[in-house]
């Protein structure tokens, strides 16, 4: 199995590195340095890895064991340490990422599936598919906190970079955002159908949500919660990552990678990538 790097500039696809089987999620460390990819298996083949790869060089480094079906994944702001969940053993694995040692598992509810992390780095966010919750966990202690309800089968999660609101892709065709301060969820938002995945922009204002049952995306007004007009974009939408700068967002489909202009929310030319699932982009 593969992971394919895209030069952001040209919009060109470079050639694709060697990962584990069934590369599922990736983030990339605050610097730039490294990216872990989350290798989930493939059928009844559960995978227990997490692939770190040097991006100066797109090289994979040696694997790193974690629990069963690893997905989701993220990294504290200071880049100390990458979270991973394991979907089928419910619980986080944490990972030092100087010397790529996974750390003790954290119990969480069942079939973990998405996490995020406050920009403080003080509280990771885990939505617990089966449970219907999201679990924080105190990064300085990796313990586990109060579940918060967030309907059946909450999914995706993303956090507002001024760490006030955490937005939760739940049933319904719905988000609920969920206030940190008090770990209180609001009034869900309706979005398109099959809602995936969520990013949000660098300033703030705009959160985007993938719809591959619709194939949009929805762009929300975070200052209001309001659901904007939805976007157009290939099939099957699956995960979305956004620029450091915001200007673009890029939305992964089964066939290709498809850029967004935030300024006016209008798709570019697809980018050819076969099948491709996660996304991220360097800082």
């Amino acid at each position: 199995m593969t992971e394919t790097p895209i030069r952001a500039a040209t919009n060109r696809a470079l050639k694709p590195i060697k990962v584990g089987e069934g590369p599922c999620c990736i983030v990339i460390t605050p610097n730039g340095k490294t990216a872990y990819v989350s290798n989930d298996g493939l059928g009844e083949v559960l995978g227990q890895t997490v692939t770190a790869i040097n991006t100066a060089t797109n090289k994979a480094l040696k694997d790193i064991r974690v629990g069963f079906a690893p997905g989701g994944l993220a990294v504290t702001p200071n880049g100390k340490t990458v979270y991973v969940v394991n979907i089928d053993l419910n619980t986080v694995t944490p990972i030092r990422t100087a010397t790529n040692r996974a750390l003790k598992p954290i119990k969480v509810g069942l079939a973990p599936w998405a996490i995020a992390i406050t920009p403080d780095g003080k509280t990771a966010y885990v939505t617990n598919s089966i449970s219907g919750t999201v679990t924080p966990i105190r990064t300085a202690t990796n313990k586990a906190l109060k579940p918060i309800k967030a309907g059946r089968e909450p999914l995706a999660v993303a956090i507002t970079p001024d760490g006030k609101t955490a937005y939760v892709i739940g049933p319904g065709n719905k988000v609920t955002p969920i206030r940190t301060a008090t770990n209180t969820p609001l009034k869900a938002i309706r979005v398109g159908a099959g809602p995936d995945a969520i990013a949000i922009t660098p300033d703030g204002k705009t959160a985007y949500v993938t719809n591959s049952d619709s194939n949009t995306v929805t762009p929300i007004r975070t200052a209001t919660n309001e659901a904007l007009k939805a976007i157009k974009v290939g099939a099957d939408e699956r995960a979305i990552a956004i620029t450091p700068n915001g200007k673009t967002a890029y939305v992964t489909t089964d066939l290709a990678v498809v850029p967004i202009r935030t300024a006016t929310n209008k798709p570019l030319k697809a980018i050819a990538v076969d099948n491709a699932w996660a996304i991220a982009i360097t800082p």
